[in-house]
C-alpha cells in the first residue's frame, strides 16, 4: 500500500468531520450550499477513483474491461461500480494481504460464500469516523444500551457488531451491554433472561435504554416476551434500532408489523423507532428518521439517507441510468470512506428513488438472502 492512500484517508477523515460540523446546519438546504457541497464531494471521489484503479488490482481489471479509466471520466456518477457478489469471487480491495488485519464478512446464509471486506487500522478508523456523528445525527445516544447481539469476541467479522461496539465505546456504556449469544450452530440468538432482566431494570429504575439489533433478534425477544405473557414499559426517552433482514433465523413480519409490535411489548413508540441499512462492503450507513425526543410521531413515508459523504442513486437494471422520482431500480451507493476497497458498490437491493433518499423494496429476484436485506413492509 502506497502512502498516497493513507494520506487520502486522512483527507477523507478531515472532509467527514467538517461535514459532520454542518449537519445541523440550516445553510444545508440552501441551493448555492448544496451545490458547494456537490462540487466538493465530486473532486474528492474522482480523486479517490483515480487511487483505487491504480492501487485495487481487481477494481483496475473491471474498469479496463467496462472501457473506463480515471482521464475519461469528470462526474462521480460515471465511476464504475462494483457489484456485491464481486466481494466473494474476489480480494476488491488496495491493501496487500500483509497489511490485512480485520475482514468483515456479509451475512448470508451458512451455505453461501459471504463477501469479503478487507481493513487495516487506517481503514477502520475511517469507518469508525463516518459512522458516529450520523448514528449520533439520528439515535440519541445514552449510556444504557442493550445490544441484541453477539459480543466482537463471538462475532470478530461482522461489521455490524463492530458498528455496535463503536456506539457502545463512544457512549460509556458497559461491555456487558452484548446480550446476543451463538447457537449450536453459530447463528445468532439472545440470552432472553438477561436481556429481560435489564429491561425490566431500566423500566424499574426509570433509566432511557437504546435497544439496538436486527429485525430478526427483534422478533426472537417479542416472541418471548408474548410465550411469557411479559409486556414491558420502557421509560420515556427509550429509542429502538433496527436493522436487517431475517436471514432464515426467525419468522418474517413486514416491517410496519414489527414496528407495531416493538411499541406493544416493549412501550417504544413509533417516533422511536429508527431503521438502518449499511452492509459490511460499505462503511457509511442510512437511516429512515430521526429519533424524536418530543414523541411527537413516525413521518409517514420514511426514507432513508446516506450522510453528505455518500450518494444513494437507484438506478435501472436494464441501463444502468438513475431513475425517475417515484421508479424503481436497483440500489448504488458511492461511498468516499471505502477508501481501501471499492468506493462504488452496486447492490441487490431494490429500492423507489424518493428525492435524494430512497425507500427499499426488498431484494432483486434470485439474489442471494442476506441479512442486511428486507422485507417488502
Amino acid at each position: 500500500m502506497t502512502s498516497e492512500l493513507s494520506i487520502f484517508a486522512a483527507r477523507v477523515g478531515d472532509y467527514i468531520a467538517i461535514c459532520a460540523g454542518e449537519l445541523a446546519s440550516e445553510q444545508r438546504e440552501n441551493p448555492a450550499f448544496q451545490a458547494h457541497a456537490d462540487i466538493e464531494f465530486n473532486g474528492m471521489a474522482i480523486m479517490l477513483f483515480t487511487l483505487q484503479f491504480q492501487h485495487n488490482p481487481a477494481y483496475r481489471k473491471l474498469c479496463e474491461a467496462r472501457g473506463i479509466f480515471p482521464h475519461s471520466i469528470s462526474h462521480w456518477t460515471r465511476i464504475p461500480a462494483v457489484p456485491t457478489a464481486a466481494f466473494k469471487e474476489f480480494e476488491i480491495s488496495c491493501l496487500p494481504p500483509e497489511k490485512r488485519t480485520d475482514v468483515f464478512h456479509s451475512s448470508g446464509t451458512t451455505a453461501q460464500k459471504p463477501s469479503r471486506h478487507f481493513h487495516n487500522a487506517e481503514s477502520l478508523a475511517v469507518y469508525e469516523a463516518s459512522l458516529l456523528p450520523w448514528f449520533c445525527f439520528h439515535v440519541q445516544p445514552l449510556k444504557n444500551v442493550a445490544i441484541l447481539t453477539p459480543s466482537p469476541a463471538l462475532a470478530p467479522n461482522s461489521s455490524l457488531v463492530h458498528m455496535f461496539e463503536t456506539v457502545r465505546r463512544n457512549s460509556s456504556a458497559p461491555k456487558n451491554s452484548f446480550f446476543g449469544t451463538l447457537a449450536a450452530d453459530s447463528s445468532w440468538t439472545l440470552n432472553f433472561d438477561e436481556t429481560v432482566a435489564a429491561l425490566q431494570r431500566a423500566s424499574r429504575d426509570c433509566q432511557p435504554v437504546l435497544l439496538l439489533g436486527t429485525a430478526f433478534s427483534f422478533v426472537h425477544l417479542l416472541d418471548y416476551l408474548a410465550d411469557k405473557n411479559l409486556q414491558l414499559k420502557l421509560p420515556v426517552g427509550s429509542g429502538v434500532m433496527e436493522t436487517g433482514g431475517y436471514k432464515n433465523q426467525s419468522r418474517t413480519l413486514p416491517k410496519s408489523e414489527l414496528h407495531a409490535l416493538i411499541t406493544e411489548r416493549l412501550g417504544v413508540p413509533p417516533s422511536q423507532i429508527v431503521c438502518e441499512y449499511g452492509m459490511s462492503e460499505l462503511s457509511s450507513q442510512a437511516y429512515d428518521q430521526h429519533l424524536s425526543v418530543e414523541g411527537a410521531g413516525a413521518k409517514e413515508g420514511r426514507c432513508f439517507h446516506f450522510p453528505p459523504w455518500a450518494r444513494a442513486q437507484v438506478v435501472s437494471p436494464e441501463t444502468g441510468r438513475e431513475v425517475r422520482d417515484g421508479e424503481t431500480g436497483l440500489l448504488r451507493i458511492f461511498d468516499l470512506a471505502n477508501c481501501f476497497s471499492a468506493m462504488t458498490i452496486q447492490t441487490e437491493d431494490l429500492a423507489v428513488r424518493r428525492g435524494d433518499g430512497f425507500e427499499l423494496i426488498g431484494r432483486a429476484a434470485a439474489a442471494e438472502p442476506r441479512g442486511c436485506s428486507l422485507m417488502t413492509a
